[in-house]
C-alpha cells in the first residue's frame, strides 16, 4: 500500500474544489455602480477597493499615459480633503490652465522649429524665447501659491488615523484599481471618501504631478537596460490595436495632456457605470448596502457609456524580428498571437503554458538539464480583454547563444504539435491549476483583487466557472492550439545580446572583472543618473563597510563601484 499512486488523492482534492464557488453578494445601484460583497467572520479588517473599466487600451495618440496620469490624481484629494481654502485654490488653478493655454502656443512653436530642424531639443530651455520662459515663470509662482494651500498627503493620513493599511492604485492595459484594507469599524469612513473623491475630485498640482509622470518613465523604462527595447518590442508586435502604446504614455503625450483632456477622460470614464466596488472581510452585507446606496447613491451616471474598443488587431503574415544589444544576459523573446479571455482555447493555451513551465516542466527538463543551454526558461499565456498572446523566453547559459536557445524552444513546440500529451502529465497541471486557484481564493486581498478584475472584463461570476473549463481540457485541445498559433508567421522575435562592456583603454579595471560583474557595472552606471546625493552618499557609506568584509576577489568590483558612484557625487555637488 505504501508504493501506490497519490494521483487518486489527488484527483479527490481537484473533485472538490469544482464544486467550491465564491459566495458573491451582488448589489447594484441605481446609477448603475456595482457593489460585490463577500463577508468573511473573524478577521477584524476588510479587503476595500474599487475598479474603472478602463486602462491604457483605452486611450487614443495625443492622450496615451492619461490612464496612469489618473491614477495619481486621484490621491491629490477632494474639495474637503488635501486644502486650506478651496476657494482660492480653483482660482488659482483656473488662472494657471489659463496660462497653460498660453504656454502650448509657444510649445508649438518649438515643436515647429524642430520639425525644421532649427533646433534639437524643444525642453532644452536655451531655444526657449523670452516670452515663452516669462509665461513658465509666472506659472511656476502660481504653483507655489497653490503649493502653500495644499495639505500634503492628507487623503492618506485620514486613513492611517483609522487604523487602515495597504492604500494603493495600479493602472493596467484593461482597468485602474484602486485598495485598501480598512478596519471593519471605519467601513463607513472608506464609502465617504471613496465617494468624495468620485464625486469631488480637484486635480490639483495637475501640471508638476504630469512632471512626476514623466519622470517615472525615465526611472522605469528610458534608464533601464531592456525598458525601451520592450516598448519597440510592443509596438512591433501589435500593429494595429491600441495594446501598442505603453501604459505609462509617450513622453511627447506625457508633455501634453491638459486638465480639459483630463476632465473629459474623468467624466466619462469614472462615472458609476463604469464602475464596480467589492468588499471581501468582516461586514454585514444589509449595512454595506445602505452605506453604498447614501454614498455612492449620489454619484451620477454618466451622460454615456463608454465604447468599447474599435480597433482591432490586424493578422499577422510575416515573421517580424528584433535585435538589440543592451546591459542585460542574451536572451530570447518569442511572442504569439494568440485569443482574448474568454475565448474558448484560451483555457487549453493555459494548460499549455504550464506543460512548458515549472522544475517538473519541459523546459526545464531539456533545456536547462539535458541540454545545458539556458539558465531559465518560461512561458505565459496572456488574454487579455480584446487580444492576447502567448510568450516564451529563454535565457543563454554563459558560451551559449540565445538562437541556440530559440532553436531549442521551437523544438518543443514542435513536440506539442505532433505528440499528444501523456495523461498523467496533462493530469499533473490540472492539480497545479486547481491547487493555484484554491491558494488564490484564502487571502482577502487577492479574492478582492481578483474580482475586480473579473468584472472589469467578462464578469465576476467567470471566478466560479473558469477553473472548470481549465479542467475540462483535453489532450486533442492541447495539440489543436499548438498547431493553431504556433506558426512561424505569427510570431516576433526580440534576440538580445550583451552589450560591450567599456574599454579597457576607458577603464582599465573593468578587464580584471568577469562577465558577471561588468554587468553589475553597467547595470550601476545606468542607474547612478536617477541617485540625488543623499542616495550617492549611502551607497558609498555602505560599499566602505563591504569592502572591509569582502573577499580579495571582490575588491576590484568594489574599487570600480566606488569610483561610479564618486563621479556622480561630483556633478552633484557641481565640482569638475
Amino acid at each position: 500500500m505504501k508504493h501506490l499512486s497519490t494521483l487518486p488523492a489527488m484527483l479527490l482534492i481537484v473533485s472538490s474544489l469544482w464544486g467550491q464557488n465564491v459566495p458573491v453578494q451582488e448589489f447594484i445601484l441605481d446609477n448603475g455602480m456595482r457593489l460585490l460583497m463577500v463577508p468573511r467572520k473573524g478577521d477584524p479588517n476588510i479587503a476595500a477597493g474599487w475598479i474603472a473599466k478602463v486602462g491604457s487600451v483605452n486611450e487614443r495618440p495625443g492622450i496615451t499615459g492619461i490612464s496612469h496620469l489618473f491614477e495619481h490624481m486621484m490621491f491629490k484629494g477632494t474639495y474637503t480633503i488635501g486644502t486650506s481654502n478651496i476657494t482660492e485654490e480653483l482660482k488659482l488653478i483656473d488662472e494657471m490652465d489659463a496660462l497653460k493655454k498660453e504656454t502650448r502656443r509657444e510649445e508649438r512653436a518649438l515643436i515647429e522649429r524642430q520639425r525644421l530642424g532649427e533646433i534639437e531639443d524643444i525642453s532644452d530651455p536655451k531655444n526657449r524665447l523670452p516670452p515663452h520662459q516669462k509665461l513658465l515663470d509666472e506659472l511656476g509662482k502660481l504653483q507655489k501659491q497653490e503649493k502653500d494651500l495644499i495639505v500634503k498627503d492628507e487623503f492618506d493620513r485620514v486613513y492611517t488615523s483609522a487604523g487602515a493599511s495597504g492604500m494603493n492604485a495600479g493602472t493596467d492595459q484593461d482597468w485602474t484599481v484602486y485598495f485598501i484594507n480598512v478596519p471593519a469599524n471605519k467601513l463607513e469612513l472608506w464609502f465617504w471618501m471613496q465617494s468624495d473623491r468620485l464625486s469631488n475630485p480637484v486635480f490639483r498640482e495637475f501640471y508638476s504631478e504630469r512632471d512626476v509622470v514623466r519622470e517615472e518613465r525615465r526611472l522605469r523604462t528610458e534608464s533601464t537596460p531592456t525598458g525601451k527595447f520592450q516598448e519597440q518590442f510592443e509596438s512591433i508586435f501589435w500593429q494595429s490595436s491600441p495594446y501598442s502604446w505603453p501604459v505609462v504614455g509617450w513622453p511627447s503625450d506625457l508633455d501634453g495632456i491638459t486638465r480639459e483632456d483630463a476632465t473629459a477622460y474623468f467624466d466619462i470614464n469614472y462615472a458609476p457605470n463604469n464602475i464596480t466596488a467589492c468588499l471581501v472581510g468582516d461586514f454585514e452585507p444589509p449595512q454595506a448596502i445602505e452605506f453604498a446606496k447614501r454614498y455612492f447613491g449620489r454619484l451620477k451616471r454618466g451622460p454615456k457609456d463608454p465604447e468599447p474598443v474599435r480597433t482591432r488587431e490586424i493578422k499577422q503574415e510575416a515573421e517580424a524580428q528584433m535585435v538589440a544589444y543592451a546591459e542585460t544576459n542574451p536572451e530570447a523573446v518569442i511572442r504569439y498571437h494568440t485569443v482574448a479571455d474568454g475565448h474558448k482555447d484560451e483555457p487549453a493555451l493555459r494548460i499549455l503554458a504550464d506543460l512548458l513551465n515549472g522544475r517538473t516542466g519541459r523546459f526545464y527538463k531539456s533545456l536547462l538539464l539535458e541540454q545545458g543551454l539556458a539558465n531559465n526558461a518560461s512561458a505565459e499565456s496572456n488574454g487579455k480583454k480584446y487580444e492576447g498572446y502567448f510568450e516564451i523566453r529563454g535565457v543563454a547559459k554563459p558560451g551559449k547563444t540565445p538562437e541556440e536557445v530559440e532553436t531549442a524552444i521551437y523544438k518543443e513546440l514542435d513536440k506539442l504539435k505532433k505528440e499528444p500529451v501523456n495523461d498523467r502529465e496533462l493530469q499533473k497541471v490540472k492539480n497545479q491549476n486547481a491547487a493555484a486557484d484554491f491558494r488564490r481564493l484564502q487571502s482577502n486581498f487577492a479574492l478582492m483583487f481578483q474580482l475586480l478584475v473579473y468584472d472589469s472584463g467578462r464578469g465576476w461570476r467567470h471566478i466560479n466557472t473558469d477553473p472548470k473549463l481549465v479542467q475540462a481540457v483535453t489532450v486533442g485541445d492541447v495539440l489543436r492550439v499548438a498547431n493553431r498559433y504556433f506558426s512561424s508567421e505569427n510570431r516576433t522575435v526580440a534576440i538580445y545580446y550583451r552589450k560591450k562592456a567599456e574599454s579597457a583603454e576607458s577603464d582599465p579595471l573593468l578587464t580584471k572583472l568577469n562577465d558577471q560583474e561588468q554587468q553589475q557595472v553597467q547595470t550601476m552606471k545606468s542607474r547612478v543618473g536617477q541617485f540625488n546625493k543623499e542616495q550617492v552618499q549611502q551607497f558609498l557609506q555602505q560599499l566602505e563597510q563591504q569592502a572591509h568584509q569582502a573577499p580579495p576577489d571582490k575588491q576590484d568590483l568594489l574599487q570600480v563601484l566606488r569610483k561610479i558612484l564618486e563621479a556622480r557625487l561630483r556633478v552633484l555637488e557641481g565640482v569638475k
